[in-house]
């Protein structure tokens, strides 16, 4: 199974690495600048932080990992290093030429070089593992709690606290769209008949109640519990899955508002209705333990609902937009349309896998 599933996945992280590399994708254009010119800049350039070398090599290590798995398990055996290394280093150095013609990016061979050592780590990594068997009792693993099971209920599960690191409104409220994607429309449909077709908000957004924010966090968190219990059938493996995603969503939460603020402010978002919310996702998790998967999978799609609608009739917080504005201009500028797009996809890309899953035929318990 995992033999198959290596490319695709690295497939699927290169669009996400050719995305944070070009995001906005807005103005383009010649700058008048040599394409080569930051080939032969020198080395180190005068301005760089160990958070921009942390992140450039940890960035493509992923791609290294899979793209090196990938040709270890189709026969490539000692030239998938190689294969993974050049094909890792061609992405960056094809991601750099191309941000010469955005304004708002600065290619780098810093970047190159750190993104380069990144690939090479990740793909000897992946070797050396699988010359281990780790990789192989990890499939053991895998097969032992969520059985042969498509990977892509796995995917969204490892996705949910990467979502969490963008700035939220409210504390794992994923998918809150519906203004921003009315104020869109706006922009895009003013002076066109389209106008008139729109469905117009007559009454103003109003602030969610105490009660209401209690709510959606409570259903923000007990949404991964339950595709967790879709895939799980063991009730103990249930357990300790619950108190991992839960840490995990807590831990993501607190480095997302530690970024954001600062980290004296990390644990600031931990108001009464947000403390509430999370115990009251704990016990209902709990609850939730004995339930048939095939149940939890509609439960979750009621919890998604509610909370969205809940979330999607809240405004957003001025200050709010205050504070994407460090992240939109600042170290965090690579990363801020993929963050932004993962927390407000994930909730709806959820509905789509358990409608899908709950048309097919599967095991009651």
């Amino acid at each position: 199974m995992f033999k198959t599933s290596a490319w695709p996945l690295a497939l699927l992280y290169t669009a996400l690495i050719v995305f944070a590399s070009l995001f906005p994708f807005e103005g383009w254009r010649a700058q008048g600048i040599a394409p080569s010119v930051f080939v032969i800049a020198p080395l180190p350039p005068p301005y760089w932080t160990w958070f921009d070398v942390n992140i450039n090599v940890l960035g493509y290590a992923p791609l290294g990992f899979l793209l090196a798995l990938g040709g270890v398990r189709s026969g490539l055996r000692g030239w998938a290093i190689p294969v993974a290394w050049l094909g890792g280093a061609a992405l960056s150095l094809c991601m750099e030429f191309l941000q010469i013609y955005l304004p708002r990016r600065v290619p780098s061979n810093m970047d190159f070089v750190l993104n380069a050592a990144g690939v090479l780590l990740g793909a000897l990594l992946a070797w050396t593992l699988e010359r281990w068997g780790l990789l192989a009792r990890w499939s053991v693993f895998r097969e032992r709690w969520f059985g042969q099971q498509p990977h892509g209920g796995l995917v969204l599960i490892a996705l949910w606290p990467v979502s969490l690191l963008f700035p939220l409104v409210l504390p794992f409220g994923l998918g809150q769209v519906l203004e921003r994607l009315d104020k869109t429309l706006d922009v895009w449909l003013e002076g066109t008949p389209f106008m008139d077709w729109l469905p117009l908000r007559e009454e103003p957004l109003v602030p969610l109640m105490p009660s209401a924010e209690m709510l959606c966090v409570m259903l923000g968190l007990l949404a991964p519990c339950l595709l967790g219990y879709m895939l799980i059938a063991h009730l103990g493996r249930r357990a300790v899955f619950a108190a991992v995603v839960l840490l995990a969503g807590l831990a993501a939460t607190g480095l997302s508002s530690a970024m954001a603020y600062g980290p004296v402010h990390a644990w600031e978002w931990l108001t009464l209705p947000t403390q509430a919310g999370v115990v009251a996702a704990v016990l209902l998790a709990a609850c939730a333990l004995p339930v048939p998967r095939r149940w939890c999978a509609v439960l979750l799609l009621l919890v998604l609902m509610w909370q969205l609608n809940w979330l999607n009739q809240a405004p957003l917080n001025p200050y709010f937009a205050d504070t994407l504005q460090s992240w939109e201009q600042g170290r965090f500028m690579r990363f801020y349309g993929l963050g932004q797009w993962l927390g407000w996809v994930w909730p709806y890309a959820v509905l789509a896998y358990v409608a899908l899953r709950l048309t097919q035929r599967q095991p009651q318990s």
